[in-house]
Formats: C-alpha cells, sequence, structure tokens
C-alpha cells in the first residue's frame, strides 16, 4: 500500500517541469514545503526565447494566453499553451505546466499542475498536486486544512502516514478525473485512471483505476 502513495507511482515525471525537484521526495506531500524556493529559482533558469518574466518572480511562456482580468503573485511559473483565464487568481508557489487550463475564478496555491492539466470552472487548488491529463468538473475543490487545524495524516486502509503538515490538499494521479461539486478532504490521494463521481466527499486514499462512487462505493474500472 505505501509504495502506492509515491511519486513515482501516482506520477509519470516526463510530464513537468518540477521532475528535478519531485525526484528528491518519496511522497508527494513532502514536496509542499519548498515548492516556492523551487520554483523561484527555477524561473531564473527558464530559456528567455520561450519564457518571459511579467512580474515580481512570476515567468511565463510567451505562448501562454493570459486574461487581463487574472491575478497572479509569485512565485509562479505559466507553462506553454496555456490559458488562464478570466478572474483566475494564483496566490504563489504554483508552478502550471504545458497546455493547462486554469479557468475562471480558479484559485491555485502552493500547488504542481502538471502538463494537460485542466481546472477550468469555480475550483479551489491549495497545498495539491495534479497529474498529466488529471482534470476538475466545475465547482470541485481541494479542501487542504482539517476543521480541528490539527497536522494532516494520509490514511490508507490500516496504514497512517503523518505528513507534519497542517496544510495538505488533494494529491491527484495522472488522468484523474474529478466530477463536479467534489470536495477532495485533507490529505487525499487519489491514484492514477481513476474517476470520481460527481457531488462526492472523497477521503484517504482511492486506488488507481478505480471509479469512485461514494465512500462505501469504489469499484474496479474494467480495461
Amino acid at each position: 500500500m505505501m509504495k502506492a502513495l509515491t511519486i513515482t507511482k501516482l506520477y509519470d515525471l516526463n510530464h513537468t517541469l518540477a521532475a528535478p525537484y519531485l525526484e528528491r521526495f518519496t511522497y508527494p506531500w513532502e514536496a509542499l514545503g519548498g515548492l516556492g524556493d523551487f520554483i523561484a529559482a527555477l524561473g531564473n533558469e527558464l530559456p528567455v526565447e520561450e519564457y518571459e518574466k511579467i512580474g515580481e518572480q512570476i515567468w511565463a511562456a510567451k505562448s501562454a494566453v493570459i486574461a487581463p482580468t487574472a491575478s497572479i503573485k509569485g512565485p509562479a511559473i505559466i507553462g506553454k499553451e496555456t490559458e488562464v483565464r478570466h478572474c483566475a487568481f494564483i496566490r504563489g508557489n504554483v508552478l502550471v505546466g504545458e497546455a493547462c487550463v486554469v479557468g475562471n475564478s480558479t484559485e491555485l496555491k502552493n500547488v504542481i499542475l502538471f502538463d494537460h492539466v485542466q481546472v477550468p470552472h469555480y475550483n479551489y487548488v491549495g497545498d495539491s498536486i495534479l497529474g498529466y491529463y488529471s482534470h476538475m468538473g466545475a465547482g470541485s475543490i481541494t479542501s487542504n486544512v482539517k476543521s480541528d487545524k490539527t497536522l494532516v495524516v494520509i490514511k490508507a486502509g490500516e496504514l497512517r502516514l503523518e505528513t507534519g503538515r497542517k496544510k495538505v490538499g488533494g494529491m491527484l494521479g495522472d488522468h484523474v478525473e474529478i466530477g463536479c461539486g467534489t470536495i477532495v478532504n485533507p490529505g487525499s490521494v487519489i491514484g492514477p485512471n481513476t474517476s470520481v463521481y460527481p457531488l462526492s466527499m472523497v477521503r484517504g486514499y482511492v486506488p488507481a483505476n478505480s471509479i469512485y462512487k461514494n465512500q462505501g462505493e469504489v469499484v474496479e474500472k474494467e480495461l
């Protein structure tokens, strides 16, 4: 079970500029603490023929399309061919990959979005890592703080992993599909190629190649 929660099992690192950083860690939530420093350093190394500095510790690919109404605070990197839409709010410590969509009124804070991620409509994504081609339906969010404000513990069956962090959102593997209106609770880990029904309340670990219908009903996908 512990192996299923590791970075190498959840993500294909060929699809993010954060690969050298993520390779330092075993579990994805371990990368949340130093993300801002990594992004700031990486920004200064980006090729000037492909990226430009558009603000204090903010770098955007020249091929990215950023709405004038979007608000971006650094450190932040916006990847090639990515679209940042009307009233998106990027609060810092954010690495957005290539060909992503950051949509209307979507808020990002302390996150990595791999290439081809879509968070296109009224999403909140905080202290989270979203894998290659993952998608969050309209109004779905990652909740990153427990109601009692205690430190987040990753739970998978009988396994308990202490994060030592008050804020941990969702770790979504590659090709994860989150249905509209879903809440991904603090410290949830969703394995690659898994689909979550709309209006779900996800908590803990959801295995790869699954369909999450509700807390007590998770079925294996037919391949």
